[in-house]
């Protein structure tokens, strides 16, 4: 049967009302090409260019300062969102051209929002965009990145592992170490309705936990945040998944070496003082008359620990709305932005992106909080780094014969040919 010719009507109808424009039946991801995908860049460079005298000249110079990662690296964040950004638009992201933002535009937002630390407001003004539209995009990132980039943290397989602890025992001479923890402050303001002494910390800051544990690269491996400022390094610890695993068995469980002296040593990180000394976690010797073999390891340890300080220096830096003080934050999401900026942190060594040098924080990444001191030290703990303490001490002593044996060696081999050679002549 013949369709009725109304129904054509119809059909044509509809296709021309397309032609002219409905709006109605326009896909929310209208298909871009290369020039509109990269046109929200020119018009930000063009209207921000003049923003700061540190600005670079070069295009891909000034892309990093502005976004903290190169262009390469910023596509495939844009791939990893794009199905997020692209399945449930709000109605009102819609630019002052009257076109959806696109999933580029959408990623630049949120990256100079958690780069630059600054309001919504002035985010907003460089974008041409209104500051809801700044939360709103910011958000829906951060949601995004927990879900697609998770990949980029994790605990490291075993084979992983064991390259980790040989470019450590490499580097600081400590076998078996897998890592370096430290925990850092991000300072919020809160409403005086939410003002509780639990988040008021010893500095009479508001603010709430991260600590980290990194890798060789300063990669992190693990995180803990969410718990308040307030709490001891120490609780902070055993408050972690972490810890309960560690104390399980269940991580930092691999292979043990055996030491100079024959002796077993099992996988461990490296903290400083705040940290209870445990049989998984060495931190330094303490005390004003501390032996060669104590000061020895103490050198070895910090230098070791000096990763995760940087780390957390490099991220606060990067990331400057971690740095700065953090406006009346709804406490239930930060976690998950504190989370995103590790998540970018990884992303960045993943991909041998390169921070520019000005951009790790200058001072410690906890500049105006006092070093603490556990004083907790478990007998197993002891003992075990009295056990590396001493490995050290006799590597260094068979480093430093082995060095002697070979200058003596090379001087008789020296002594031999020229006794050779006079008898020659």
């Amino acid at each position: 049967m013949v369709p009725p010719k109304k129904s054509k009507k119809t059909k044509r109808k509809a296709k021309d009302s397309t032609k002219q424009g409905d709006k109605s039946s326009i896909p929310l991801e209208p298909p871009e090409s290369k020039a509109l995908e990269t046109e929200w860049w020119y018009s930000f460079l063009l209207k921000n260019s003049t923003s700061g005298p540190a600005i670079p000249s070069d295009e891909e110079e000034a892309f990093k300062y502005f976004f903290r990662i190169s262009r390469g690296t910023f596509e495939y964040i844009c791939s990893l969102v794009r199905q997020d950004l692209v399945s449930r638009p709000p109605s009102g992201l819609i630019n002052i051209e009257g076109r959806l933002l696109s999933v580029e535009k959408q990623v630049a937002i949120a990256l100079r929002r958690l780069a630059s630390g600054d309001s919504q407001v002035s985010v907003g003004a460089a974008f041409s965009v209104g500051q809801s539209t700044v939360s709103q995009v910011t958000w829906r990132f951060i949601e995004s990145m927990e879900r697609r980039a998770k990949h980029h943290l994790n605990w490291p397989d075993p084979a992983r592992m064991e390259e980790i602890k040989t470019k450590i025992e490499t580097t600081f001479g400590l076998p078996n170490c897998c890592g370096a923890i430290d925990a850092t402050h991000i300072i919020m303001t809160l409403p005086a309705v939410e003002s509780s002494e639990d988040w008021c910390d010893r500095e009479s800051n508001y603010s709430i936990f991260l600590q980290g544990i990194v890798d060789h690269e300063m990669r992190f491996l693990d995180i803990v945040t969410g718990w308040p400022g307030s709490m001891t390094f120490s609780r902070l610890l055993k408050c972690s998944t972490f810890f309960k695993l560690c104390e399980s068995g269940k991580r930092l469980n691999g292979p043990v070496k055996m030491s100079s002296g024959k002796a077993e040593i099992r996988e461990f990180i490296v903290g400083d003082a705040g940290y209870p000394l445990l049989p998984w976690l060495m931190v330094p010797y303490e005390g004003k008359s501390l032996s060669a073999l104590m000061t020895a390891f103490n050198t070895r340890q910090t230098a070791a620990r000096m990763l995760a300080v940087r780390a957390l220096s490099r991220l606060k830096g990067a990331w400057r709305i971690l740095h700065k003080v953090m406006w009346r934050p709804d406490k239930h999401k930060l976690p998950s932005i504190i989370l995103v900026c590790c998540l970018l942190h990884n992303i960045l060594i993943d991909y041998g992106d390169e921070l520019n040098a000005d951009v790790t924080l200058s001072d410690h990444h906890d500049a105006g909080y006092k070093e603490q001191s556990s004083q907790q030290a478990d007998p197993h703990g002891k003992a075990m780094r009295e056990i590396l303490a001493r490995h050290l001490s006799l590597y260094k002593d068979s480093k430093e014969d082995e060095s002697r044996g070979s200058m003596i060696q090379g001087k008789e081999c020296r002594m031999a040919h020229i006794n050779k050679c006079s008898r020659m002549s």
